[in-house]
Order: structure tokens, then C-alpha cells, then sequence
């Protein structure tokens, strides 16, 4: 498996995307940003011509923004996460969906559309490529030997693929990162956003099978231990959330923003990253058992305790 790095514009810095072959199929695993750096290493490293498949783990535009280039520039067939389908298929329903939840949050209706103005312009949530596959709905991991673990928690959509002794994880596993659960509208129903709190919690019992194989990440060069990863994590959720036990649950979230950071951030989207993040943190409050039995069920729970004394 060949790790292709490059820069992205964005807080986490370069980004990874992985080719490899497979019964003499090349196979590339996420494409990079949508930038020219990007661009140019993809051309220069990867055979468009040779490219057979595209998985991608989840449509973050660092991870997937250059799925339209390659599919109007090679005949490789490209397989996005179901969740993520139905979020390109449903773009504007999703938006209005997602400003409804920040207002619900106690943003105004100026907050919320210049949340939105700000994600329509800068391309944070990129178009659809003019074809794809569903990973989910597809056999082409099986007959190449791909097996699919749905993890979400970072993103409701997040794919872990693993191959040959690897584990193509994106965001879901990152080394001294403290992934970003996304506040998002729940697109099964479309009825109320996606919890995210109880998506990872379930998605850590999956993870724990990957304790064997070599961790590819999105970010960061590797991931030397799957325990220690997720011991991080769970440090920095403690480690977070202690700062908003003391506050009721009943105060709107935008209300927290003052409290905690002296103002909100002037970046309608880091407003919203940090929103996202105290949802996460009072969900976690309102039910740290589900935590606990998770972390029980992987054999880690004695050693994340150090760090959740205080708040779990």
C-alpha cells in the first residue's frame, strides 16, 4: 500500500490518500483535496489511465475533493459511503435542515445563513461527481477482497476499509487528533440531527478488530497503536466535557460559545465546529455509561478511567 501526501488549506493540515493493487487492478483509496498541489501530485504519482477503482471513506472535501476530476478523467469506477449519497442527493434539504438545528441552538437566523453563504462559497461540501457507485450496494469490495466497516461517529458516513493486513481508516482513527463530530441532520429520517455521541460509542466495538493491522489514516503519518488512539480521544472528551459539567443543559449552546471562548469566533464554520463539539461533549454528560460500557467491551475502560475520573 503506497501513502500519497499532500497539503490542504485547511486547521489539520496535509491529508493522505492510499493506491495499491489487487489483482492487477489499481485501486485508489480517498483522492486529496480539491486544490492544485493536490492535483499535481495525483497526476504526477497515480496511472489515471491504469486507475481501475476509487473508495472513498468520506466525503469531506479533503478526503474526497478531487472525486469529480477523476471522474470526468478516468474510467475508474468511484464508490462513496450511502450516507454520503444521500447527503449530495439531498444538498439543499440537508442545508436548510442544518440552520434550523444551529437556530435551535440558540444561533440567529443571521448566524445560520451566514453558516451557509460560507459553506455554498468556500466548497467545504463538495458537488457530486457526474458518477458513482454506493460502496454498500455494491460487490466490487468483496470480489476484490475489501471488507467494509461502517464507523461513524466523526461523520455520520465514515468507512473503514480494510485489505491485505490494512486499515484504510480516514478520520476515524487519527494519531494526537481530536476528530470533529459534525453536527448534521440524521439522514435516515431527516427527523432531528445525527447523534453522534452514540454512533462512535457503538463504532468502538467495531474498531477494536482493526488491533492487527497497520492503521492508514487520513492525517498524520500513522497510527502506531489502535488502544492508544482511542485512550487520546477519550482523554480529550473528558478532558473537554470537565469544562461544561458545571453549566445546565438547559443553555443554549450559542449562549456556551461566549462563556467559553469569550466570543464566538468570527468564522461562521469554526462557530460551527465548535458547536458541533459541545453537542458531542453534553451528550456524552447526559449518558457517560454508554461510553463506559463501550470502552468495557474493548478491554479499555481500567485504563481510560484516569482520564474520566471527574465526569464519567
Amino acid at each position: 500500500m503506497l501513502q500519497h501526501t499532500v497539503p490542504t488549506p485547511y486547521m489539520v493540515g496535509e491529508a493522505h490518500f492510499y493506491t495499491t493493487e489487487i489483482d492487477g487492478e489499481l485501486v485508489l483509496f480517498d483522492t486529496g483535496p480539491d486544490t492544485p498541489e493536490a492535483l499535481d501530485h495525483l497526476r504526477r504519482q497515480v496511472d489515471l489511465e491504469r486507475l481501475r477503482h476509487i473508495f472513498i471513506t468520506h466525503c469531506h472535501v479533503d478526503h474526497y475533493g478531487l472525486t469529480r476530476y477523476l471522474a470526468e478523467n478516468s474510467a475508474a469506477e468511484i464508490y462513496i459511503p450511502r450516507k454520503d449519497a444521500l447527503k449530495l442527493q439531498h444538498h439543499e434539504r440537508r442545508l436548510a435542515h442544518i440552520e434550523a438545528e444551529l437556530e435551535g441552538l440558540g444561533f440567529d437566523r443571521t448566524d445560520s445563513r451566514r453558516f451557509r453563504e460560507t459553506v455554498e462559497k468556500s466548497g467545504i461540501f463538495p458537488e457530486a461527481p457526474g458518477r458513482f457507485r454506493v460502496v454498500e450496494e455494491s460487490d466490487a469490495p468483496a470480489r476484490l477482497g475489501i471488507r467494509v466497516l461502517n464507523c461513524p461517529g466523526h461523520s455520520q458516513s465514515d468507512l473503514v476499509y480494510l485489505v491485505r493486513g490494512y486499515a484504510v481508516t480516514g478520520d476515524t482513527l487519527l494519531r494526537g487528533i481530536f476528530q470533529a463530530p459534525l453536527l448534521d441532520i440524521d439522514l435516515e429520517t431527516f427527523n432531528g440531527r445525527f447523534r453522534n455521541y452514540e454512533a462512535y460509542c457503538a463504532s468502538l466495538c467495531r474498531l477494536a478488530e482493526l488491533r492487527e493491522l497497520t492503521i492508514l489514516p487520513g492525517h498524520r503519518h500513522s497510527v502506531e497503536s489502535l488502544d492508544e488512539a482511542i485512550l487520546f480521544y477519550v482523554g480529550k472528551l473528558c478532558e473537554r466535557a470537565e469544562r461544561l459539567k458545571d453549566y445546565p443543559l438547559d443553555i443554549p449552546v450559542r449562549v456556551l460559545l461566549d462563556r467559553l471562548f469569550g466570543e464566538v469566533p468570527p468564522d461562521p464554520f469554526i462557530s460551527y465546529l465548535k458547536a458541533s463539539e459541545i453537542v458531542f461533549m453534553r451528550d456524552f454528560l447526559a449518558e457517560p455509561g454508554r461510553l463506559r460500557a463501550s470502552l468495557d467491551a474493548i478491554g479499555l475502560l481500567d485504563r481510560s478511567l484516569p482520564h474520566c475520573a471527574d465526569v464519567a
